[in-house]
């Protein structure tokens, strides 16, 4: 299940990508648009400016703006990027030890299909699609 953190990031993103093109955008109008706290917002954006998919302005006049155009932001990037995991299955997920159950795993190709069809529909999909 995407968690809140990545529903939030991606409407975040999306409302940047809508409304940039009158400059920066403020977080607080963006939180006032979305109705979701700003202060939940401020625990997000960190990832994103940090992982290069915003750049911010601190101050009067300041603001978020993307680094790349809408059609270049793949929603699995952003998702991956913001969810702890995305695999719909433990022993798939990044980094896991492999289960010393997957020799004989009768199920194990059914979780790798739906990890494949899972990953490739987020990664089909960008801002611009959404837009």
């Amino acid at each position: 299940m995407i968690s809140t953190r990545g529903r939030y990031a991606l409407r975040v993103m999306l409302d940047i990508a809508v409304n940039e093109k009158d400059g920066l955008v403020p977080m607080k109008e963006v939180a006032g648009r979305q109705g979701l706290s700003l202060k939940y917002l401020e625990q997000i954006l960190p990832a994103l400016t940090k992982n290069g998919l915003l750049k911010g302005t601190q101050g009067k006049g300041g603001g978020y703006c993307l680094t790349r155009k809408p059609e270049e932001y793949k929603i699995g990037e952003i998702l991956r990027l913001t969810e702890r995991e995305l695999a719909p299955v433990s022993c798939l997920a990044e980094g896991a030890t492999e289960c010393e159950r997957r020799p004989e795993c009768q199920t194990i190709s059914f979780w790798e299909g739906l990890n494949n069809v899972i990953n490739n529909y987020l990664d089909s999909k960008t801002l611009r699609d959404l837009m």
